[in-house]
């Protein structure tokens, strides 16, 4: 059952899992779970995805309950005042501040623009030597995307040499080797965790939190960043 972290007459908010896919897709034939089949099943009514996020992305995943209601929430998520707010735990210490405009190619080879801005948070430093190095650094940081390119959160920061611990094919290889041989962590460590938005028919301004899973909260600890 998928965790609802927000419902109203009109639209519907769940908190996605890592590994689980949108909707069906030829790309991941091994998938048996989908969220628009659960959640079409666990509310017994026909629902709408609004916007994705990655498979291998956890957190909040909106969805109409009408298709006027999708035309409406996809037109709220282009509005301005309208923010994602990503969690992610990336390699190496992190600028402060970052401003990425930096054009993605899609799966079709077609150039798009593509920006998001970057804060950090926090930074920790482990006495681990990995490679040339004789400890490993890392920062958590938040993301906030203000183009909805695909996998654009994960190709900025790889394009910035910070990769998300976990991920395949953007993140660094010994990085994920390290983590899956030390703690058994094979999850990526992106978590969408807010979204703000104008509410299409009360006016209200939503701003919907979505908390973080399990692996996440226990890598937050193992790097020291809850300290």
């Amino acid at each position: 059952m998928l965790e609802i972290v927000y419902q109203d007459a009109y639209m519907v908010a769940v908190n996605k899992p890592h590994g689980l896919l949108v909707h069906r897709s030829p790309i991941a034939a091994d998938a048996e779970e989908f969220a628009l089949q659960m959640l079409r099943d666990q509310l017994q009514k026909r629902v709408y995805p609004i916007h994705r996020i990655d498979r291998k992305t956890s957190g909040i995943l909106l969805f109409a309950l009408s298709s006027e209601m999708a035309g409406k929430l996809q037109k709220a998520l282009e509005e301005e005042e309208t923010q994602k707010t990503y969690l992610a735990i990336v390699r190496g210490y992190f600028p402060d501040e970052i401003r990425v405009d930096y054009p993605l190619t899609n799966d079709r080879g077609k150039k798009q623009e593509a920006l998001t801005v970057f804060k950090v948070l926090q930074r920790s430093e482990l006495d681990i030597s990995l490679g040339q190095f004789s400890t490993s650094r890392y920062s958590l940081i938040h993301a906030f995307p203000k183009t909805g390119r695909m996998h654009q959160i994960r190709k900025h920061l790889d394009h910035l040499r910070h990769p998300i611990i976990g991920d395949r094919p953007h993140g660094c290889n010994k990085q994920n080797r390290l983590f899956k041989e030390r703690w058994g962590m094979t999850t990526m460590m992106l978590h969408a965790m807010e979204l703000q938005l104008r509410h299409p028919v009360s006016g209200e301004l939503l701003h919907i939190r979505a908390r973080l899973f399990k692996t996440f909260e226990e890598m937050i600890k193992t790097l020291k960043f809850d300290e």
